[in-house]
C-alpha cells in the first residue's frame, strides 16, 4: 500500500485531502507543522510527503532541508502544496530539491494524478 504524509496547519485541507487519498487507497498521515512531520516520517517512512511551506514551528522549507539531509528519508518523495505562488518561491522549492510544485487553490484529481505518475518513477 502507498503511504503518504499531508502536513497543513489548515484543517479543511487535512480532512479533504486525507479523504481523496483514502478512497484512492492509500494509508494517510497527517501531521500540523514540520516537527510533527519529521517524527512521523522517522516511524512510517511514507512513499511521498505533501508539504505546505507556510506552518507554524518548523516551515515547509526547513522541513524539506531536513529530509533531504536524513539519509534514511532521502528516497522519499516531496511535493508542496502552498498558497506561495511567486515564481521566486518555486524555484527556491527546486533548488531545495522538492519532487513537486503545487499552489492554492488545487485540484484534489490533480494532485493525486501527480503524485500517482510521481510514484511510478
Amino acid at each position: 500500500m502507498k503511504k503518504i504524509l499531508i502536513v497543513d496547519d489548515e484543517p479543511n485541507i487535512l480532512m479533504a485531502l486525507e479523504y481523496a487519498f483514502k478512497k484512492q487507497d492509500f494509508e494517510v498521515f497527517i501531521a500540523r507543522d514540520g516537527s510533527e512531520a519529521l517524527e512521523i516520517l522517522k516511524k512510517e517512512h511514507p512513499n511521498v510527503v505533501l508539504l505546505d511551506i507556510m506552518m507554524p514551528k518548523v516551515d515547509g522549507y526547513q522541513t524539506l532541508q531536513l529530509i533531504k539531509q536524513n539519509e534514511n528519508l532521502k528516497d522519499v518523495k516531496v511535493v508542496f502544496l502552498t498558497a506561495k505562488s511567486k515564481k521566486e518561491d518555486i524555484e527556491k522549492g527546486f533548488s531545495l530539491g522538492v519532487d513537486q510544485y503545487f499552489t492554492k487553490p488545487f485540484s484534489t484529481k490533480k494532485i493525486i494524478a501527480e503524485i500517482n505518475l510521481l510514484l511510478q518513477n
